[in-house]
């Protein structure tokens, strides 16, 4: 028999192990496919299976749901923020705002299914509530000055309008809404924010 998995991280006053590293992170890939993809409420037994480990292990490093919860949306938040220096550095501007906003698809598929644990958590202050309009106003912002730098984007929107935009677009688009639907309102809104002939 293995010898149990120490806690990861500073609690334990040790670094995580490489293995214990390993198994958090196949547990926070597999929440994310597991929550993104559920019709209803997901067993966290469903999540340690869909990620190769025992239960006891997804309790060593998520002793709750809210923690969980809390770890795989803290997680798909810093993937969207950070993914645009990433894209401005391989694609033009308007490229690269395409991309990202496939990426805030994504991560709008992702939470809506943490979203009822998340609202329990940040009700009750059991999970902390995170700046996620501000971090994604940033993101969006970062893409628009870059492309008014190449003027390919306008440079006369305010980031947070977009931000708005994309809050409605989702919001009227039911769960599991076919993604044919998705794309085409995506590209309405970079169209929205190509400059206009004549200035």
């Amino acid at each position: 028999m293995n010898a149990p998995e120490p806690p990861p991280g500073p609690a334990s006053g040790r670094p995580a192990r490489a293995d214990a590293r390993r198994n958090r992170e196949k547990l926070l890939t597999a929440a994310r496919t597991v929550f993104a993809t559920a019709e209803g409420a997901v067993p966290l037994d469903a999540v340690a299976r869909e990620a190769g480990v025992g239960i006891g292990t997804l309790y060593r490093h998520f002793p709750t749901r809210e923690a969980l919860v809390e770890a795989v949306y803290a997680a798909e938040l810093d993937g969207v923020v950070t993914a645009v220096p990433a894209l401005l550095a391989e694609l033009p501007p308007e490229a690269a705002l395409r991309a990202w906003l496939d990426r805030y698809a994504a991560f709008v598929a992702a939470k809506r299914g943490l979203l009822d644990t998340l609202r329990a958590g940040w009700a009750s202050g059991s999970i902390a509530t995170p700046d996620t309009r501000g971090r994604l106003t940033e993101a969006v912002a970062a893409v628009l000055e870059a492309g008014a730098r190449t003027g390919s984007l306008r440079g006369d929107v305010d980031p947070d309008d977009v931000l708005t935009l994309l809050l409605g677009l989702f919001h009227a688009t039911p769960a599991g809404g076919a993604p044919r639907r998705i794309g085409p309102l995506l590209d309405l809104i970079v169209d929205a924010l190509r400059p206009r002939p004549g200035g």
